[in-house]
């Protein structure tokens, strides 16, 4: 998902990505592939508006092992088959794009693979692709 550049200093925001900046890594935006997107129903309490990015492993540049606070989402990660991941305890819409995601892997992974999109429509559950 990153790739490194030269030795020449990197302009990046202040907070979490100075520390890219100060590896001299940056990211690289070919790597990342939209896999879907959907809007939670209107009668939920909490509603989001996700899309669903996937890259191979082999896009990333550096590992930071062993340490979690409150900007380390993503750091503690655990590297499951999808046909596990698929039986673990999470939102129904999340298996849904892991099938998507199988689907997308065994395409090859092609940028011009369809996106499904998923809401509600007049109480039933829709799947568009864009």
């Amino acid at each position: 998902m990153l790739g490194t550049h030269s030795a020449e200093p990197i302009a990046a925001p202040s907070g979490a990505w100075e520390a890219f900046a100060r590896a001299h890594v940056l990211p690289d935006l070919g790597a990342i592939h939209f896999v879907a997107r959907a809007i939670t129903p209107t009668n939920r309490p909490r509603r989001f508006d996700s899309r669903f990015f996937a890259a191979d492993v082999s896009a990333i540049a550096h590992r930071a092992e062993g340490f979690v606070g409150p900007e380390a989402e993503l750091v503690e990660l655990v590297w499951l088959p999808i046909t596990e991941a698929s039986r673990l305890d999470m939102p129904r819409i999340t298996t849904i794009v892991l099938e998507d995601l199988r689907d997308r892997i065994a395409a090859g992974m092609s940028p011009g693979h369809p996106v499904p999109f998923y809401r509600m429509l007049h109480r039933r559950p829709v799947r568009e692709t864009l």
